[in-house]
Protein backbone atom coordinates (compact mmCIF):
# COMPACT_ATOMS: atom_id res chain seq x y z
CA UNK A 1 0.00 0.00 0.00
CA UNK A 2 3.10 2.30 0.88
CA UNK A 3 4.46 1.66 -2.47
CA UNK A 4 1.33 2.28 -4.49
CA UNK A 5 0.97 5.31 -2.65
CA UNK A 6 4.00 6.30 -3.48
CA UNK A 7 3.94 5.56 -7.21
CA UNK A 8 0.53 7.68 -7.16
CA UNK A 9 2.48 10.69 -5.25
CA UNK A 10 5.47 10.50 -7.92
CA UNK A 11 4.10 12.90 -10.39
CA UNK A 12 3.51 15.44 -8.42
CA UNK A 13 7.41 15.28 -6.73
CA UNK A 14 8.71 15.16 -10.00
CA UNK A 15 6.43 18.19 -11.12
CA UNK A 16 7.62 19.93 -7.85
CA UNK A 17 11.24 18.85 -8.30
CA UNK A 18 10.91 20.27 -11.64
CA UNK A 19 9.47 24.19 -10.45
CA UNK A 20 12.15 24.76 -7.84
CA UNK A 21 14.92 23.53 -10.81
CA UNK A 22 13.83 26.12 -12.67
CA UNK A 23 13.41 28.33 -10.22
CA UNK A 24 17.01 27.76 -9.05
CA UNK A 25 18.55 29.53 -12.44
CA UNK A 26 17.65 32.90 -13.95
CA UNK A 27 14.81 32.49 -16.07
CA UNK A 28 16.68 33.17 -19.66
CA UNK A 29 14.62 31.77 -22.31
CA UNK A 30 11.41 34.04 -20.68
CA UNK A 31 13.45 36.97 -20.72
CA UNK A 32 14.66 36.57 -24.34
CA UNK A 33 10.87 35.55 -25.49
CA UNK A 34 9.81 38.67 -23.53
CA UNK A 35 12.19 41.21 -25.26
CA UNK A 36 11.64 39.87 -28.62
CA UNK A 37 7.31 40.05 -27.94
CA UNK A 38 8.38 43.38 -26.72
CA UNK A 39 11.17 44.59 -30.01
CA UNK A 40 7.90 42.69 -32.54
CA UNK A 41 5.33 45.29 -30.63
CA UNK A 42 7.49 48.58 -30.92
CA UNK A 43 8.05 47.36 -34.71
CA UNK A 44 4.35 47.43 -35.10
CA UNK A 45 3.79 51.09 -33.92
CA UNK A 46 2.93 50.48 -30.20
CA UNK A 47 4.48 53.64 -28.67
CA UNK A 48 2.29 55.93 -31.00
CA UNK A 49 -0.95 53.47 -30.86
CA UNK A 50 -0.55 51.96 -28.06
CA UNK A 51 1.50 53.67 -25.29
CA UNK A 52 -0.02 52.43 -22.51
CA UNK A 53 0.05 48.88 -23.03
CA UNK A 54 4.02 49.03 -24.23
CA UNK A 55 5.37 51.21 -21.16
CA UNK A 56 3.52 48.26 -19.28
CA UNK A 57 5.01 45.74 -20.82
CA UNK A 58 8.24 47.14 -20.47
CA UNK A 59 7.77 47.96 -17.05
CA UNK A 60 6.67 44.43 -16.14
CA UNK A 61 10.12 43.39 -18.56
CA UNK A 62 12.02 46.07 -16.09
CA UNK A 63 10.96 44.26 -12.95
CA UNK A 64 11.67 40.42 -13.77
CA UNK A 65 15.32 42.10 -14.08
CA UNK A 66 15.27 43.70 -11.16
CA UNK A 67 14.23 40.48 -9.59
CA UNK A 68 17.22 38.23 -10.98
CA UNK A 69 19.42 41.05 -9.79
CA UNK A 70 17.67 40.07 -6.29
CA UNK A 71 18.10 36.58 -7.18
CA UNK A 72 14.40 36.29 -6.53
CA UNK A 73 14.42 33.84 -9.81
CA UNK A 74 10.57 32.86 -8.92
CA UNK A 75 9.50 35.93 -9.16
CA UNK A 76 11.76 36.86 -11.98
CA UNK A 77 9.74 33.99 -13.72
CA UNK A 78 6.33 35.22 -13.19
CA UNK A 79 7.13 38.96 -13.94
CA UNK A 80 8.66 38.20 -17.64
CA UNK A 81 5.85 35.56 -18.31
CA UNK A 82 3.43 38.74 -17.47
CA UNK A 83 5.56 41.29 -19.87
CA UNK A 84 5.89 38.60 -22.61
CA UNK A 85 1.75 38.80 -22.09
CA UNK A 86 1.20 42.38 -21.76
CA UNK A 87 4.10 43.07 -25.25
CA UNK A 88 1.40 40.65 -27.29
CA UNK A 89 -1.16 42.73 -25.98
CA UNK A 90 0.40 45.91 -27.16
CA UNK A 91 1.02 44.72 -30.55
CA UNK A 92 -2.77 43.78 -30.73
CA UNK A 93 -3.78 47.24 -29.65
CA UNK A 94 -1.01 48.75 -31.77
CA UNK A 95 -2.80 46.99 -34.97
CA UNK A 96 -5.89 48.42 -34.39
CA UNK A 97 -4.74 51.58 -33.30
CA UNK A 98 -3.46 51.85 -37.15
CA UNK A 99 -6.43 50.61 -38.34
CA UNK A 100 -8.34 53.28 -36.82
CA UNK A 101 -5.41 56.00 -37.09
CA UNK A 102 -6.17 54.98 -41.34
CA UNK A 103 -9.62 55.50 -41.39
CA UNK A 104 -9.67 58.52 -39.67
CA UNK A 105 -6.95 59.96 -41.96
CA UNK A 106 -8.30 58.82 -44.93
CA UNK A 107 -11.91 60.53 -44.26
CA UNK A 108 -9.75 63.53 -43.46
CA UNK A 109 -8.19 63.44 -46.75
CA UNK A 110 -11.28 62.86 -48.39
CA UNK A 111 -13.05 65.77 -46.73
CA UNK A 112 -9.91 67.99 -47.66
CA UNK A 113 -10.00 67.14 -51.89
CA UNK A 114 -13.76 67.52 -51.24
CA UNK A 115 -13.20 71.14 -50.53
CA UNK A 116 -10.81 71.72 -52.70
CA UNK A 117 -12.89 70.70 -55.99
CA UNK A 118 -15.40 72.32 -54.79
CA UNK A 119 -13.78 76.09 -54.27
CA UNK A 120 -11.92 74.42 -58.01
CA UNK A 121 -15.72 74.56 -59.28
CA UNK A 122 -16.48 78.05 -57.92
CA UNK A 123 -13.32 79.76 -59.25
CA UNK A 124 -14.76 78.26 -62.77
CA UNK A 125 -18.13 79.79 -62.70
CA UNK A 126 -18.97 82.56 -65.59
CA UNK A 127 -19.27 85.21 -62.70
CA UNK A 128 -15.75 85.02 -61.83
CA UNK A 129 -14.30 87.15 -64.40
CA UNK A 130 -16.09 89.74 -62.95
CA UNK A 131 -14.96 89.51 -59.56
CA UNK A 132 -12.37 92.17 -58.24
CA UNK A 133 -9.17 91.21 -58.81
CA UNK A 134 -7.85 90.90 -55.88
CA UNK A 135 -10.20 88.50 -54.56
CA UNK A 136 -9.86 85.88 -57.50
CA UNK A 137 -6.35 85.98 -56.81
CA UNK A 138 -6.18 85.40 -53.51
CA UNK A 139 -8.55 81.87 -54.51
CA UNK A 140 -6.32 80.58 -56.53
CA UNK A 141 -3.72 81.07 -54.45
CA UNK A 142 -5.41 79.36 -51.31
CA UNK A 143 -6.38 76.61 -54.03
CA UNK A 144 -2.81 75.67 -54.72
CA UNK A 145 -1.48 75.85 -51.70
CA UNK A 146 -4.59 73.84 -51.03
CA UNK A 147 -4.04 71.07 -53.44
CA UNK A 148 -0.37 71.09 -52.63
CA UNK A 149 -1.26 69.94 -49.36
CA UNK A 150 -3.89 67.74 -50.17
CA UNK A 151 -0.98 65.87 -52.48
CA UNK A 152 1.57 65.95 -49.52
CA UNK A 153 -1.32 64.56 -47.39
CA UNK A 154 -2.32 61.78 -49.10
CA UNK A 155 1.72 60.98 -49.85
CA UNK A 156 1.76 60.57 -45.94
CA UNK A 157 -1.03 58.17 -45.66
CA UNK A 158 0.51 56.09 -48.40
CA UNK A 159 3.23 55.56 -45.82
CA UNK A 160 1.54 54.88 -42.98
CA UNK A 161 2.73 58.39 -41.79
CA UNK A 162 -0.75 59.38 -40.91
CA UNK A 163 0.11 61.86 -38.03
CA UNK A 164 2.25 63.89 -40.76
CA UNK A 165 -0.57 63.64 -43.18
CA UNK A 166 -3.40 64.86 -40.39
CA UNK A 167 -0.66 67.83 -39.91
CA UNK A 168 -0.56 68.83 -43.91
CA UNK A 169 -4.20 69.21 -44.10
CA UNK A 170 -5.01 70.93 -40.49
CA UNK A 171 -7.27 73.52 -40.75
CA UNK A 172 -7.68 73.13 -44.65
CA UNK A 173 -11.38 73.30 -44.75
CA UNK A 174 -11.92 76.31 -42.94
CA UNK A 175 -9.66 78.37 -45.22
CA UNK A 176 -11.31 76.77 -48.18
CA UNK A 177 -14.87 77.90 -46.69
CA UNK A 178 -13.81 81.37 -45.56
CA UNK A 179 -12.29 81.95 -49.50
CA UNK A 180 -15.54 80.42 -50.80
CA UNK A 181 -17.62 83.11 -48.25
CA UNK A 182 -15.48 85.71 -49.22
CA UNK A 183 -15.88 84.84 -53.24
CA UNK A 184 -20.01 84.95 -52.41
CA UNK A 185 -19.74 88.30 -50.76
CA UNK A 186 -17.74 89.83 -53.77
CA UNK A 187 -20.35 88.23 -55.92
CA UNK A 188 -23.10 89.86 -54.33
CA UNK A 189 -21.98 92.78 -53.15
CA UNK A 190 -23.54 96.10 -55.45
CA UNK A 191 -21.13 98.61 -57.20
CA UNK A 192 -20.92 102.02 -55.53
CA UNK A 193 -23.50 104.74 -57.03
CA UNK A 194 -21.21 107.44 -58.17
CA UNK A 195 -21.29 110.33 -56.25
CA UNK A 196 -23.57 113.29 -58.51
CA UNK A 197 -21.82 116.82 -58.56
CA UNK A 198 -23.99 119.77 -57.22
CA UNK A 199 -23.70 122.70 -59.30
Amino acid sequence: MCILSLVRALPAVILSIAFLSACSTPPQKELDLAQGALDAARAAGAETYAPNEIAAASNTLQQARDAIAQRDFRLALTRALDAHDRALEAAKAAAEGQVRAHAETDAAVTAARTAVQTLARRLEMPDTAKLPKQEVEAARATLKAAQDDVQKAGAATAAANYAEAKQAIAGLSARIAAQMQALDAAATKKPARPVRRTR
